[in-house]
């Protein structure tokens, strides 16, 4: 008869409330001090009733019959257990999860259990540490998997530092300079003694790692139609000048903006792998008229985009100023790089790309 009133009195409550009851009844059941005045009627008639019982006992039945209320009341709301923590109310959404979980996989024989109320009330301190503890189970896992990727990436790039990288671009391009088919069989993998695969990492690693993620970060930042975009990934050479400011369409985004600079695009296509030049409309052009913003962004996109071709160039044209005849491809490439090296054209060549990936880092986002 008392269990029978009881769970009518918590079934008028919660069908009073607006708000939602999980958390609630849990101070209910941990603190007796913090009692809603609604339910403090209730409650006396209850002391009333039953003076002998023991409080610890009486404070375990309110908490469990509450919870086997909810229960009852969430499974009449939805019928599938895994819809069971979803609630129309926003604001009780949050607070009530954790308990429609724990309601999901409590015990049926928790009523004569005088230890089950554990699996239903926790304490603030309980739930504190809880959190803290998957905080620091997933910052372990993080530092475990950067670990790990760093031993993967000490694995394929081992003691390897970028200007090493950089040396090894330069040889490469050194190389197919006098010998044009280096970098074709380079990828397509007939070459495979060390040095070459060596080569073949450091190449990709400066398209992975160093330009490419720049350049993604460039466009997806600014309004570029891909049209103009294509565009400027089309033509090797970029020539931007100042002209009389007009109030137009930029033709880079197409948004109304004064426009004052010409963009000039020209050059060979050519292939981003083996970076060989392509004659089909070799004289083809186009000039565009784009914004200040465009305008620098093109600048210092089309930088980076043609970085490693604008280096294979320079490469070529050193190799056909040698003027030296009759030495083998290994002799000449170790010359050459010896005397780039000495006169310090590789280090700056390696410090313009460094400025060009730190103004693409720094450039502002377009409003």
């Amino acid at each position: 008869g008392k269990r029978r009133r009881f769970n009518s009195s918590v079934l008028e409550d919660s069908e009073d409330s607006e708000d939602s009851d999980v958390l609630v009844r849990k101070v209910f059941a941990k603190r007796r001090c913090v009692i809603n005045e609604d339910e403090s009627s209730q409650e006396q008639q209850f002391d009333q009733t039953s003076p002998a019982e023991n409080a610890s006992a009486k404070r375990k039945r309110e908490a469990l019959a509450k919870l086997q209320e909810l229960a009852r009341q969430r499974a009449t709301r939805t019928p599938s257990g895994s819809e069971n923590c979803e609630d129309s109310d926003d604001e009780a959404e949050i607070e009530e999860e954790p308990f429609c979980q724990l309601l999901l996989t409590a015990p049926e024989g928790s009523e004569t259990d005088s230890g089950s109320l554990k699996d239903f009330i926790v304490d603030d301190d309980e739930d504190d540490d809880n959190t803290e503890h998957v905080k620091s189970g997933k910052h372990l896992q993080q530092k475990e998997l950067n670990a790990s990727n760093s031993k993967l990436l000490a694995y394929y790039i081992p003691h390897c530092n970028p200007y090493e990288h950089f040396q090894r671009i330069v040889k490469a391009f050194l190389i197919n300079a006098i010998d044009g088919t280096f970098l074709s069989s380079l990828y397509d993998g007939t070459r495979q003694k060390k040095y070459a695969q060596d080569m073949l990492l450091s190449l990709r690693y400066l398209d992975d790692r160093y330009i490419q993620p720049r350049l993604d970060n460039l466009v997806s930042r600014s309004r570029w139609k891909e049209r103009y975009k294509e565009r400027v990934d089309c033509y090797p050479d970029v020539h931007i000048t100042l002209e009389n400011p007009t109030n137009m369409s930029c033709q880079a985004c197409e948004m109304n903006r004064y426009c004052k600079f010409n963009v000039l695009l020209f050059g060979k296509l050519y292939n981003s792998t083996t970076l060989e030049a392509d004659d089909f409309m070799s004289d083809d052009k186009q000039v565009l008229k784009v914004s200040l913003v465009c305008a620098d962004r093109t600048k210092l996109y089309h930088n980076l985009k043609h970085f490693k071709y604008k280096l294979y160039v320079d490469c070529s044209s050193v190799t056909k100023l040698d003027g030296v005849e009759d030495e083998p491809v290994k002799d000449t490439v170790e010359r050459l790089f010896s005397r780039l090296e000495e006169t310090g054209w590789i280090q700056k060549k390696c410090n313009d790309l460094e400025n060009y990936m730190n103004n693409a880092d720094s450039f502002q986002e377009e409003k």
